[in-house]
Order: C-alpha cells, then sequence, then structure tokens
C-alpha cells in the first residue's frame, strides 16, 4: 500500500500566507475555486507531500471562506505530521465507501454560498480526479491552475533561494569528482551509476536525472543512459540533478573530454558555447524579459554559424520541479523580477557526431544575477 511521505513538523518555508495568497489571486482573476491534488503545488502551498494515488487528496481554496484539505482517512495522521499540520487548515477526512467529489462539492459550495463557475485544477493533476471534480459540480468550466499558482512559485523567497543554493553546492561537488568515474573504457550506464551515488552522497534525498551522452549521443539534449563505451578523445555531455530533502532541486551541466584534448573546431565552437552562456548570463537583471535571455545566448551562437545546432531553449525555472515556470525562450515576454530562479543552459549539437551544453541554475537580484553554480564552464579534459 503506498503511503503518503512529508517532513515532519513545522517548515520555515511553508506559511498559511501562500495559501491566502493563492486565493487573492484567484479572486482577482475571477477563479471560484483552486483545487490542488498532490504533485509540487500541493507541496508549495501547504508543505504536504502527498501520495498521488487514485484516491483523493486535494487542499481546496475558495475564492471567499477559508481553504480545506479533503484527505482519506487513512492518511489524515501524515497531514497532520508534515508541515501543513502546523497552518490550521480544516480536513476533512473521507472513508473508503465516501464520494469524496460530493465532499470537496458541498463543503465548496458552502464557502462560496453558490455552485462555482470557474474551478481551477492543477496542471498535473489525474484525468480521473479532475473527472471527478467536474461531475461533483456539473455546471463549473475546468481550466489549469498554474496562472494562479506560478505568480507566486516563480518568485522564490530568500529561504527558498538558500535551498536552491544549497543543492548547487551539492551538484558541484559531484561534477567536481568526474574524473574518478569519468573514463575511457567505462559505460555510460556504468558512469551514471556512479554518479547517481554521489548525488546522494554529496547531499541530496533523490536523484532526478544522470544524463551522460558519450560520442554521437551528446547530440541528443536529453539522452538516456547506455551501454556505450566511452571512446579516447570523446565529448561527454553530463547533466546532472537531485532533490534536496525540503523538495528543491539541482541541476547542472559541465561538458568533458575524455583520453585526450578537443581538436580544433572543437574548441573553437565550445568556446562560442562559453560565450553565448556567458552572455546570457550576464543580461539577467530586473525588467529584461525571458526571452531577451534567450536571444542573448541564441545571437552570439548565431553569428557564429552555429544557429542551427542550438535546438532547446536557453533555460527553465527551478524551485520544488526541475522545470517550472518561468520558461527562458523565444516568445516569453514576461519580464524578470528579484527571485526568478532559472536555468542558462544553451547547447551546439552535432547530429551523428557529438554536443556540448553549459547549464547553470542564477537567480535575478536587485541589480544582476547571481550564479548558484560554481566549477569550470571551459571544456574539461579528464585523463583516459
Amino acid at each position: 500500500m503506498g503511503t503518503a511521505t512529508a517532513p515532519a513538523g513545522k517548515s520555515p518555508l511553508v506559511t498559511i500566507d501562500r495559501v491566502h495568497a493563492a486565493r487573492d489571486i484567484a479572486e482577482e482573476t475571477g477563479v471560484d475555486l483552486l483545487v490542488l491534488t498532490p504533485g509540487s503545488d500541493l507541496r508549495y502551498l501547504c508543505g504536504y507531500n502527498a501520495h498521488a494515488m487514485e484516491r483523493l487528496t486535494a487542499l481546496v481554496v475558495p475564492r471567499r471562506g477559508e481553504p480545506f484539505l479533503v484527505v482519506p482517512r487513512l492518511e489524515a495522521p501524515m497531514v497532520d505530521a508534515s508541515p501543513a499540520g502546523a497552518l490550521d487548515l480544516e480536513l476533512l477526512a473521507w472513508d473508503e465507501t465516501d464520494d469524496p467529489f460530493a465532499l470537496l462539492a458541498g463543503a465548496a459550495m458552502a464557502r462560496l454560498g453558490t455552485a462555482p463557475g470557474r474551478v481551477a485544477v492543477g496542471s498535473r493533476t489525474w484525468a480521473e480526479h479532475a473527472l471527478g471534480v467536474q461531475r461533483a459540480l456539473p455546471g463549473a468550466a475546468l481550466e489549469i491552475a498554474s496562472p494562479v499558482v506560478d505568480r507566486l512559485r516563480m518568485v522564490k523567497s530568500a529561504a527558498e533561494i538558500e535551498e536552491l543554493a544549497l543543492a548547487g553546492a551539492a551538484i558541484d561537488r559531484v561534477h567536481a569528482r568526474m574524473g574518478e568515474w569519468l573514463r575511457v573504457g567505462r559505460t555510460e550506464a556504468e558512469v551514471g551509476a556512479d554518479i547517481a551515488a554521489a548525488i546522494l552522497a554529496e547531499g541530496h534525498t533523490g536523484v532526478d536525472f544522470t544524463i551522460v551522452g558519450s560520442g554521437p549521443n551528446g547530440a541528443s539534449p536529453h539522452h538516456e543512459l547506455s551501454g556505450r563505451t566511452v571512446q579516447a578523445g570523446d565529448l561527454v555531455v553530463v547533466d546532472i540533478g537531485g532533490e534536496t530533502a525540503t523538495g528543491y532541486r539541482s541541476d547542472c551541466t559541465r561538458t568533458y573530454v575524455v583520453g585526450g584534448p578537443a581538436d580544433a573546431e572543437v574548441a573553437a565552437w565550445y568556446g562560442v558555447l562559453q560565450a553565448a552562456q556567458a552572455a546570457a548570463t550576464t543580461a539577467v537583471r530586473p525588467g529584461v524579459t525571458a526571452e531577451e535571455i534567450d536571444a542573448a545566448a541564441r545571437q552570439v551562437i548565431a553569428d557564429a554559424g552555429w544557429g542551427e545546432h542550438f535546438i532547446h531553449r536557453t533555460g527553465h525555472g527551478i524551485g520544488l520541479d526541475t522545470h517550472e515556470a518561468p520558461y527562458i525562450v523565444a516568445g516569453n515576454d514576461l519580464p524578470l523580477v528579484p527571485g526568478m530562479a532559472f536555468s542558462v543552459e544553451p547547447g551546439i549539437y552535432l547530429a551523428g557526431r557529438c554536443g556540448a551544453r553549459i547549464e547553470d541554475i542564477v537567480v535575478c537580484t536587485d541589480d544582476g544575477v547571481r550564479t548558484l553554480n560554481e566549477g569550470r564552464r571551459e571544456l574539461v579534459e579528464l585523463a583516459g
């Protein structure tokens, strides 16, 4: 039987103010009801890291009246043990033969005084739960809650930024040890297993991903670990990240050359990539738009003749999810504000040959940028 998991006790990162702020934004935007099921939105707002399953767990935030939690009775003790237990939220526990959607609908309408017209559900809510809410509130129009919750989650508090900084320092320590594992004759899978163990050893509680793209596999940005053996002279893209005890994430990419120096052509275009990553990072400051940061990286690469080989956005937000708003991509005219945290990760990928990427997590500050990853950004040469 699956169970919910949550760090015990009060959390300095989570206060009832977050729930009330979400309610205020919902009222401002005309959303009658927020329904957030297990996932990062629920954890962000109330601190409950619930296990996603067929039984309904939901934080319900009406635009008027007090928010409440609907949970299976068998998991009610987990709520009390989590940071949510310190928020004085009303807990509506349901038994196995109850209809939790009817319970949710009744409590929501009692607070609103009427049936809700607009109900926003979390973007990663299971379909069976979203449809259950819709059946229980047949006159409501369902929509995504991201426009409400993302306004809060995009701007990190000082405490959240320090959690991201701790995660970044931990993943930097893993990259600093890469020479212990990344050697000629070892498979990507073998290297990845060692990296995963080190991610835990260096302070994470979970491993989110280990990308080890050697030689031609480096041209695939989301390459899965394979049985390919690292060859002398290979470029190897290593993109790794994990989760800390508080749920905040790391994500950092470095590119290595193993068993000998890179040839002159590779060294030249890798220098372009370094310049692009530095240009985008330097451009970060309040008021600059997300798409302008993307353009700062893309222009350097395009001007050098490699534009068609930069095949993804420049970055993504990070927090309780590895990928969250804001997205650093053309078409996103969102102005940066202090507290926004995101990756800056341009890449150049030569299909069938090799690839390279440099990725740091940065934070927009009052007067510029803070970089949360250190370590060498040049092409790192490792002995074979």
